[in-house]
């Protein structure tokens, strides 16, 4: 009798140990404090202040004003007097290395003439571009002396959890040594800034410039690069950060070489749709349809065709097509890698010996277009009898709005316009509450409201002062 009772007492004790105590195995309490964790971390953190030459036009005419529209406006800005003025930058950075080695955005120290780092909130040091990556979005700097300072390590952020405690540190509105919290909200995230995009999102509070500067675990490694902010006004609960692990490469690169050297295949590819899945009997869609090959490529000569659908690229496989173009940048340049393809209804093996990006035919077209489309061609919107052209990077970064801006900058007014309380040079950012990326979408919205009975739109825009204003037009 008394062997039943003690092993009913076993049971009972199990259970209650298991109810009490597991919880506590799968969710870790928020800390008391951040203080020491911030403490240790913040001489590790750096502000950047950078500057820039403008050349600006001056009026030949002081005092008087062309009327909007004038065909003299841009003819006599051509006589003007160039005149050169300061444009300066802030950011934020994180040192790696005791002799002074600095990572920060590329946008931070983009064309900067001079880059000055501030450590400790109180010491200033001029600093020396390593190497920069704008397809990341990644700098590499030198503080310019001999001392020694306190370097933090990269984490591993393939661990880093939806749900765990991170702490950002940096120099939001040049408010220098803030330490904000939060957890990460998402993985995975891509929102249109660069090439390779494989973003951590998390609600830390990260404003203007905030950029460059460390997103941290609770174990003070460096798991993200603060990157970009959701919203024109500044933090809103949704920042983004560069994951620690697609840094790290970049940035021994950078160091080692000054550059980056990516793999490369020599295709263009698109998502596999079900459609497309089940067209080719392939069941569940996955990999990367090639759509292109370029000619004399390493796919070209490894013979990969248009049609073919590539499961799996040096072991891994394929579940969407945005995996490929990051694990293909990763591999290094030169190495033969096995690439499955699905031709025909079946798989099929190929050996492909990458070739590099960055010196690629397909990469310099694509550079070249990119600069032909920064000349930015100007448009006529009819219904609203203005022109326009599409908000370029050089415009971000002389009038310092933030690095995610689309729009459209007004070129020209017409005498007729509806727009009566806008001026050459204000940016539209939004029409109707939507954010403007096209030429073609503000045709369409204003045609979308021509054709309702109340003819009116509310355009958001950066006036001439880079201030954000909300304006009502009423259509003709």
């Amino acid at each position: 009798m008394l062997k039943v009772n003690m092993s009913k007492i076993r049971k009972l004790l199990i259970i209650f140990f298991i109810v009490v105590f597991t919880p506590k195995i799968f969710a870790k309490e928020a800390p008391a404090s951040f203080a020491d964790l911030a403490e240790k971390l913040m001489p590790s953190v750096v502000n950047i202040s950078t500057t820039t030459t403008v050349i600006t036009n001056t009026n030949p005419f002081p005092g008087f004003k062309f009327p909007p529209g004038s065909p003299f406006e841009d003819m006599f800005k051509e006589f003007g007097t160039p005149q050169k003025r300061k444009s300066a930058a802030l950011g934020s950075g994180f040192i790696i290395d005791e002799k002074g080695i600095v990572i920060t955005n590329n946008h931070v120290i983009q064309d900067a003439e001079d880059i000055l780092v501030r450590v400790g909130g109180d010491k200033e040091y001029k600093a020396t571009l390593i190497g920069a990556d704008p397809l990341s979005d990644i700098a590499v700097i030198k503080i310019n002396s001999k001392e020694k300072f306190i370097p933090v390590k990269f984490g591993d952020s393939d661990k880093a959890r939806i749900g765990d405690w991170v702490i950002a540190i940096g120099n939001p509105f040049g408010l220098g040594g803030t330490v904000t919290t939060g957890i990460i909200s998402a993985r995975n995230r891509s929102i249109g800034l660069s090439r390779y995009e494989d973003y951590i999102q998390t609600d830390a509070s990260i404003n203007s410039g905030n950029s460059g500067g460390p997103l941290f675990d609770m174990d003070g490694n460096v798991i993200g690069i603060n990157t970009a902010i959701l919203g024109q006004s500044g933090s809103i609960g949704i920042g983004f950060s560069i994951p620690s692990n697609s840094a790290k490469k970049v940035v021994s690169q950078l160091i080692e070489f000054g550059e980056t050297k990516r793999g490369w295949l020599g295709v263009r590819i698109q998502v596999v749709t079900q459609e497309i899945a089940d067209i080719e009997k392939l069941g569940d869609p996955r990999g990367a349809l090639v759509a292109s090959v370029a000619e004399k490529s390493p796919s070209d000569k490894a013979g990969i065709k248009a049609g073919d659908i590539i499961l799996e690229f040096n072991g891994t496989k394929i579940k969407e097509m945005k995996e490929l173009p990051k694990i293909v940048a990763q591999t290094e340049v030169g190495k033969t890698v096995n690439v499955k393809v699905w031709r025909n209804k079946k798989e099929i093996n190929k050996k492909i010996k990458l070739g590099r990006l960055e010196t690629s035919s397909d990469f310099k077209k694509k550079e070249l277009k990119k600069s032909e489309e920064e000349k930015q061609i100007i448009s006529e919107i009819k219904s609203l009898k203005i022109t326009v052209r599409l908000l370029n990077k050089k415009d971000i970064e002389q009038r310092k709005l933030p690095n995610q801006t689309t729009g459209l900058v007004i070129t020209n007014i017409g005498k007729s316009s509806p727009v009566k309380d806008l001026n050459i040079g204000d940016i539209i950012v939004e029409v109707q509450k939507k954010k403007i990326k096209s030429i073609n979408q503000l045709i369409n919205i204003v045609d979308t409201a021509l054709k309702s009975d109340q003819k009116t739109i509310l355009i958001a825009i950066y006036n001439n002062q880079n201030q954000r204003r909300y304006i009502g037009i009423k259509l003709d």
